[in-house]
């Protein structure tokens, strides 16, 4: 059996994030076929909870962060460990690329990089950070093996800012399970008694916290429910001090009772996206495999998501607008178009497979694939300035 690493996640069984969920799933679909290793942060597992395996995927802590500045020696000493073994290097996110260039050298392990979002362009970077996230995210593809974006707005930005053509795999949503309320849980949580919408994320900037707030807040009869990290950032404490009063709003802190999170997801109105970072976001998918309406910041990562078929806000005033002129009639349409696109694409079967057929095709005469030349001759700053500007764009990109 080809033995295969998966780097760049806090670990295995996922508790954290969308990359913990990834590893989670392709040890679930593929420990029957590669002897696979799950590199795991000790940050996120008490020492009673560290196991030696799960689901047939031997697991190995390292005493350090798997998020935040730590994250960078994180994934280069996992690397370094699993050059030791492993065939292929599986390495979730760029953080730690920057040693690729040097592994190159020495090595001929087979290197698949999934470059995530484009982390370097968050706006919770100093601009430091953000010019060594480039950097690492310039090693990423132009040293791995086989480069992997998870949108298709990102996979035509590596296109033209590279030259490469980037495997698109997305996320799966099938796990998420829909759950009607409960006597307990309509205790525990009133506003399921009524008509409420629904948002789950990350407290930062790029997520838009603070226009999703600002709509509700001046729409009293509409009820706004947010689960995320309030407490992780100044910006999320602040947005929570600043909305906490207002009656129709719920602002939740993070809930890992996986039922308890499918019971309100599943039971809203509508999920709000308010996502303008990244590339497909797990929350997304979920929320579309859940039969949910999607009101969606309007971005080109979350239109080619949708398949521009969702509803879409760019301000508060515009959210405003689709909340209150989005009957019931078409928020039905919306929920059966989003369901029909995660079936056809967000299953974790279907990620799976495109995982797996990028690993056994290093057994053949592998080559990197390339952009057309014509392309590549052109001018590179004028390519640049229209990738940044593609993942703004109405217009999806289908490969």
């Amino acid at each position: 059996m080809k033995k295969i690493s998966i780097i760049g996640t806090a670990g295995i069984p996922a508790r954290y994030g969308g990359f913990e969920t990834l590893a989670h799933h392709l040890v679930n679909q593929l420990n029957n076929e590669f002897d696979i290793t799950v590199y795991c942060s000790k940050k996120y597992y008490k020492k009673e909870e560290r196991v030696s395996t799960f689901n047939k995927a031997k697991l190995v802590y390292i005493p350090l962060n798997a998020n935040g500045i730590q994250s960078i020696l994180y994934d280069i000493v996992s690397i370094i460990h699993a050059l030791f073994y492993a065939d292929v290097l599986v390495v979730l996110g760029v953080s730690g690329c920057v040693v690729l260039p040097f592994v190159k050298l020495f090595t001929n392990k087979k290197i698949v990089v999934n470059i995530d979002g484009l982390e370097w362009r968050r706006a919770k970077w100093s601009l430091p950070i953000q010019r060594f996230l480039k950097f690492s995210e310039w090693c990423a593809v132009r040293f791995s093996d086989a480069d992997i974006t998870d949108n298709e707005a990102i996979k035509r930005y590596t296109s033209i800012n590279y030259g490469t053509l980037s495997y698109l795999v997305e996320y799966g949503g099938d796990q998420a399970t829909y759950v009607p309320p409960r006597y307990d849980s309509e205790s525990k949580y009133s506003f399921l008694a009524q008509d409420y919408y629904f948002k789950v994320a990350r407290i930062e900037p790029e997520n838009n916290i603070h226009v999703v707030l600002q709509a509700f807040a001046q729409m009293p009869k509409k009820t706004l429910v947010v689960v995320g990290n309030w407490n992780s950032s100044a910006y999320g404490k602040s947005q929570r001090y600043q909305f906490a009063n207002f009656p129709n709003l719920f602002l939740l802190d993070p809930i890992y009772n996986q039922t308890d999170l499918d019971i309100l997801r599943s039971n809203c109105v509508a999920y709000i996206h308010g996502h303008s970072a990244g590339g497909t976001n797990p929350s997304l998918v979920e929320a579309m495999y859940l039969r949910l309406p999607i009101f969606a910041y309007k971005v080109g990562y979350n239109e080619a998501t949708t398949e521009n078929k969702a509803v879409y806000f760019k301000d508060a005033e515009g959210l405003i607008e689709v909340v209150n002129n989005t009957d019931a009639k078409k928020l039905a349409q919306l929920a059966t178009q989003m369901k029909i696109i995660a079936n056809r694409r967000y299953t974790w079967e279907r990620i799976a497979e495109g995982y797996r057929s990028i690993i056994y095709s290093f057994d053949y005469k592998y080559v990197k694939k390339t952009v057309n030349a014509e392309i590549s001759q052109l001018n590179r700053k004028t390519l640049q300035k229209l990738a940044i500007s593609h993942l703004h764009t109405t217009t999806p990109y289908f490969n």
